[in-house]
């Protein structure tokens, strides 16, 4: 018996040691945040076991309610929706005013839980506001202006625009459940930016379409260089607080005192996170403030590529019954969808998203969110 604890205390040594020095002990931090929690990837509440920089909020413009608030009845398809896939939050607003919320599982309005990559739309918003004031001359602007350090054959033609537009080049694995991926590495290792700067541009930027959260990551630290902020507080002083958010959110990082995991990962609740389609749905205008130009959120909410009419820059775009859609997407099915023709924005949140369909970028939770929530507004 002493011989095979022994053994079994040397095994374990070995496994810590050969991760230390092929750098992949990070694995063992992700072990303990999902695995060990009961999870096999990233969840809505595991911003509580990472360290977080606070955006701060300011003044608290509450939602206003509509006359027939929680008036209306969910439906039986969108109730099956909601069960199956374990959605701890759902709203509807039109004509800025909420006509109905409703939360699952203890959940409620000022519960903060992770947007996962809802935040790529954030970042890109800071892009363009970092353009309209000067810090970043245009979307054509190269990165290497300033990441110098940026690898590849092909790292000096990469554009800020690129990245936003998720046509980097970057060789980038998006594999959220292998555990020697990169995007593992980068959301549960402590050094992103080194993990960043050691991939290379490896192919020509600018061509396609590829979504990758690292293009995201690398426009965060092409931010934090060109306004010398950090991105939460960057993103507080120029749209949470103006927005009138209720809450302070919460960025995870990859350490203390790190940098913003900006590719995902903003903590806050429902009707918070419908702000930005608040924003977007009124050209960048809040209440008589402009906090974005109308020409970058057309920019943004427009395909780059006609062979990629899905999505723009940092938005999912689509077109539901003639009418055209833009949206906020996070992983286990985080959205915040926009119909402007309609004046309606639905927001969902929730443990799990519904199926991918090889045939169509957008999933099929998308549509019943959609379609059962205007048949609540009566659309």
């Amino acid at each position: 018996m002493k011989k095979f604890f022994i053994w079994f205390i040397g095994i374990i040594l070995l496994i810590v040691a050969l991760a230390y020095i092929f750098q992949v002990d990070y694995i063992f931090r992700a072990v303990r945040v999902t695995y060990l929690t009961g999870h096999n990837s990233a969840f809505i509440d595991d911003y509580t076991y990472f360290e977080n920089r606070v955006v701060k909020s300011e003044t608290a413009q509450e939602w206003p309610l509509a006359k027939n608030y929680n008036t209306v009845s969910s439906t039986k398809r969108l109730d099956s929706l909601h069960t199956a896939l374990q959605s701890i939050a759902y709203v509807l607003i039109q004509r800025d005013s909420v006509v109905y919320e409703k939360y699952y599982d203890d959940y409620g309005r000022e519960s903060k839980t992770n947007s996962f990559s809802m935040s790529k739309s954030i970042v890109t918003l800071a892009l363009g506001k970092a353009i309209e004031q000067g810090l970043i001359s245009s979307l054509d602007e190269k990165v290497m202006t300033f990441l110098p350090e940026l690898k590849g054959d092909f790292a000096s033609e990469l554009t800020v625009g690129d990245l936003a537009s998720m046509s980097s080049g970057l060789k980038w694995d998006e594999s959220y459940y292998s555990p020697f991926s990169v995007t593992t590495e980068a959301y549960f290792g402590k050094n992103i930016r080194k993990t960043m700067l050691n991939l290379p541009i490896a192919s020509q930027p600018g061509q396609n379409f590829k979504y990758q959260s690292g293009d995201t990551q690398l426009l965060a630290m092409v931010l934090e260089k060109a306004t010398k902020q950090t991105l939460s507080d960057y993103i507080s002083t120029n749209f949470w607080k103006p927005m009138g958010a209720t809450q302070d959110a919460l960025w995870q990082l990859d350490a203390k005192d790190g940098i913003e995991k900006a590719y995902c990962c903003l903590a806050s609740n429902a009707l918070d996170f419908a702000r930005f389609g608040k924003l977007f749905l009124h050209n960048g205008k809040w209440n008589d403030q402009q906090l974005i130009s109308e020409d970058y959120v057309q920019k943004s909410t427009h395909p780059r590529f006609e062979n990629s009419p899905e999505y723009g820059y940092g938005w999912w775009l689509n077109t539901y019954a003639g009418k055209r859609i833009f949206y906020m997407r996070g992983h286990l099915g985080q959205y915040v969808i926009v119909i402007p023709e309609l004046d309606v924005i639905v927001v969902r949140l929730g443990q799990f998203d519904g199926t991918e369909v090889s045939t169509d970028p957008h999933n099929t939770a998308f549509y019943v969110l959609v379609e059962e929530g205007l048949k609540m507004l009566g659309i």
